[in-house]
């Protein structure tokens, strides 16, 4: 089995029971399956935080002027979260470091958990979740197959 799957499908199951248990959300269903399979790169978690950061401030700013709502929202944070990160992917040869964010749409993913319920308690769920599921992916795969 491909270890992105095994990461997303653990990431699914454990973020439902924190879901039911606890009744905070881990920032999307996929997020902490890729979150959890760069838990050792500090540089890439740190630009697709802030690039969720800045996605999450920029969409508050602009619903103040603007009528946004729903899945308008939605969809106003992944595609600014999509571009966001794509400008910080282009950037990253300034820095010495791999500083790119994760995925295309997973800092807009972040961005909307969020706008649900807080900044904190997304990123704390998220990165709690993100540990557990990488802690069961060595206990499955060995840390040999891990990235």
């Amino acid at each position: 089995m491909e270890l992105l799957s095994l990461a997303v499908g653990i990431g699914l199951a454990i973020g439902l029971i924190s879901t039911e248990l606890f009744g905070m959300a881990s920032a999307g269903l996929i997020v902490p399956g890729y979150i959890a399979l760069y838990l050792n790169r500090p540089y890439n978690l740190l630009a697709t935080v802030a690039v969720a950061l800045a996605t999450f401030a920029i969409v508050r700013f602009f619903s103040a002027f603007l009528i946004v709502f729903g899945r308008r929202r939605t969809a106003l944070m992944i595609l600014l979260g999509y571009i966001l990160g794509m400008l910080v992917d282009n950037w990253s040869g300034l820095f010495e470091q791999d500083f790119a964010a994760i995925g295309f749409i997973i800092p807009g993913l972040i961005a909307v958990w969020m706008d649900r319920q807080s900044v904190v308690t997304t990123l704390t769920s998220l990165f709690t979740i993100a540990v557990i599921v990488r802690l069961i992916l060595i206990l499955a795969v060995g840390t040999e197959g891990m990235p």
